[in-house]
């Protein structure tokens, strides 16, 4: 027995109303979602994926315009290295495939910052294709509610997409909702942290509860890094003033950003190598053109 008719039936009544599960959406908006969606909550995605959308609703309207708008327009989103992959895709979308997001996995592989995960997640939730699709939050359900185990394992190919894969219809259609139901359950119910399982669909069948609830036995997956005092917040500042200004910014102005200068440092000389700033000390400063 697998866990696909239970979360089917729990989905359709308690999922949630999200953009890209209405009728009607694009693929490219599927494709611009799931790159927002990487690493950043789904409460702030909303709001800036409309903005988006209205502003650049083909691939070919982004690719229009230059890689600083797309950092631009990106904000507060985190990781911007995503703004400057989504816009490479635009322009290989456009320029190679007519304008249309592809829907083959290999194809979607192809395109520049897609990986495994949103590859499947566009050929599955854009197109309608059969394909397992696993994220954190499935390989979470996974683990307790077919190997009972209590935390999931680290991401492993190999081990995640064949257990997803025996666990979807066989009918297309509904492979889509058991896909997008089980990342969903992972969202809302069997949470990391005090999973909600007196309303979990799962109840009657999940591995872990008739086991018994075991603890977690082995090393714990790494958690995220503090934020404050990052690296990685430095470059957020560094990055805000770039955006705010429409001429190059001083060295004496990026100095202003953050008081320890070594680490201040060591953040812009990363943005220059992923190339999501450019310019020099003596020219100032930009984002890429």
């Amino acid at each position: 027995m697998t866990i696909s008719a239970a979360v089917n039936a729990w989905f359709r009544a308690e999922g949630r109303d999200l953009p890209w599960r209405r009728p009607g959406f694009t693929p490219w908006g599927t494709l611009v979602s799931e790159f927002m969606l990487q690493q950043t909550p789904v409460v702030r995605v909303i709001p800036r994926l409309a903005e988006w959308l209205d502003r650049w609703p083909t691939p070919a309207d982004l690719a229009a315009r230059p890689a600083a708008d797309a950092v631009r327009a990106w904000d507060r989103l985190g990781y911007p290295r995503r703004a400057l992959n989504l816009h490479a895709a635009s322009v290989v979308i456009t320029g190679r495939h007519g304008g249309r997001v592809p829907e083959t996995v290999p194809e979607l592989l192809a395109l520049p910052g897609v990986g495994d995960y949103t590859a499947r997640a566009v050929a599955v939730f854009a197109y309608g294709h059969r394909h397992p699709v696993v994220d954190t939050n499935v390989r979470r359900v996974l683990a307790r509610a077919v190997e009972g185990l209590a935390e999931p394992w680290a991401p492993n190919a190999r081990r995640d997409l064949p257990l997803m894969e025996s666990q979807l219809p066989a009918d297309d259609a509904e492979a889509r909702v058991t896909n997008a139901g089980v990342m969903e359950l992972g969202a809302l119910v069997c949470v990391a942290k005090n999973p909600r399982c007196d309303v979990c669909p799962l109840l009657d069948q999940c591995a872990w509860v008739q086991a018994g609830r075991p603890e977690h036995v082995g090393p714990r997956l790494r958690t995220q890094a503090k934020f404050e005092g990052s690296d990685r917040q430095v470059r957020g500042l560094i990055m805000a003033e770039l955006r705010a200004s429409d001429v190059p910014v001083t060295p004496t102005e990026i100095a202003a950003v953050w008081m320890d200068a070594a680490q201040r440092d060591r953040a812009l000389a990363g943005l220059l190598r992923d190339g999501l700033v450019t310019g020099s000390a003596p020219e100032g400063y930009t984002l890429p053109e």
